[in-house]
């Protein structure tokens, strides 16, 4: 049976290992762990487990998941669902539990999207694959065009109302759609508290103001919510293994997921060998300041990263070790933190 370390808590009035969500009353450490990647079938069962209980054991209280976590679909709760029973129980009240509704989960017309039914009913087999009576944060994962705001929105409100989940996020929502829907929530009586986007140094989008001068960033700042980052590696584009401009066998790259080839492309490699050299005079991995940068803004609250080997997940770890920059490293970082065309996730959400 697993026991917890004694010593998890240690640092947790350190402002590199936790921050206050927002204007909320919740923290949450600034490293998350997501469940994306390498928590379904295609990871053997034992690894998993062993990452997310190495995470726990050095504080990290925030494990984030989506119906659509697999593969299959959901294959990611039920893992989860299994370290609950098995080693979790007992600390229950002590971690967040996010999840996540939007993209194509089951066939026919319910099984996506925005609705009412959708969202509710798939927050339901969440609850049920993990075996909890509730998450903590649930999650409008993507904007819907094709279903009214004010109808996702009354969702979330009718899943907070239910005790079901105890806060509200959106994940992917455009500056225009975040702006839109605090107006929504503010209406209906429902609290925003976290914005969850795609961001790192070489995606940057949540920065840039649309033809009203709005961003993501600033909607969040003004409304009190906190931003929590996912691929702030950029699905690994921002670690060592593509320094070379080569695509190792074993990378995420080479396997013809979500990482397309394309993105190691020569603009992006003398990013990264540039990035690379400034990363060395702090004494840190690339991954380990590409982590960093993503929390030197105080509305950022976390970053999630994904793990496939306890190695990967300590050396992201270490990163929490050292946040802050000077302004002449952050000088050096702006000239080369360029675009990569990273976004994969606009066409679905951020551009509509």
């Amino acid at each position: 049976m697993y026991t917890a370390n004694e010593n998890r808590y240690d640092s947790l009035h350190n402002d590199s290992l936790y921050r206050r969500l927002g204007t909320s009353g919740l923290l949450l450490p600034s490293v998350s762990l997501g469940l994306w990647q390498n928590f379904g079938d295609s990871a053997p069962y034992a690894t998993q487990r062993e990452i997310v209980l190495r995470a726990f054991d050095r504080g990290v209280t925030h494990f984030d998941l989506a119906n659509n976590y697999g593969p299959p679909p959901g294959q990611a709760e039920e893992n989860f669902g299994q370290m609950l029973a098995k080693d979790l129980s007992p600390y229950r009240d002590e971690f967040i539990i996010s999840t996540k509704a939007g993209y194509r989960c089951w066939p026919g017309p319910y099984g996506e999207g925005g609705s009412r039914k959708y969202l509710l009913a798939s927050l339901d087999q969440s609850l049920s694959r993990m075996g909890v009576d509730y998450v903590d944060v649930f999650y409008s994962h993507r904007f819907d065009p094709n279903t009214p705001l004010a109808e996702t929105l009354g969702a979330l409100k009718a899943a907070i109302d239910s005790g079901k989940a105890l806060y509200a996020g959106i994940s992917s929502y455009s500056a225009q759609r975040t702006k839109e829907a605090f107006a929504i929530a503010n209406d209906i009586g429902l609290k925003i508290s976290v914005h969850q986007p795609s961001y790192s140094i070489l995606n940057r989008w949540i920065e840039q103001s649309d033809k009203e001068g709005n961003s993501v960033i600033s909607q969040c700042r003004q409304e009190g919510a906190g931003i929590v980052v996912f691929s702030p590696l950029a699905q690994g584009l921002l670690t060592s293994k593509y320094l070379t401009g080569e695509i190792p066998a074993d990378s995420r790259a080479a396997q013809g997921g979500s990482f397309s080839s394309t993105y190691v492309n020569k603009a992006n490699v003398d990013a990264l060998r540039g990035l690379n050299k400034i990363a060395l005079q702090r004494n840190q991995s690339l991954a380990q300041m590409a982590l960093a940068w993503t929390l030197r803004d105080s509305v950022v609250t976390s970053a999630i990263i994904g793990a496939r080997t306890l190695e990967q997940l300590d050396e992201n770890l270490d990163a929490r070790e050292q946040v802050h920059f000077s302004d002449d490293e952050i000088s050096m970082i702006e000239r080369l933190a360029i675009d990569g065309g990273l976004n994969l996730w606009a066409s679905r959400s951020s551009d509509l």
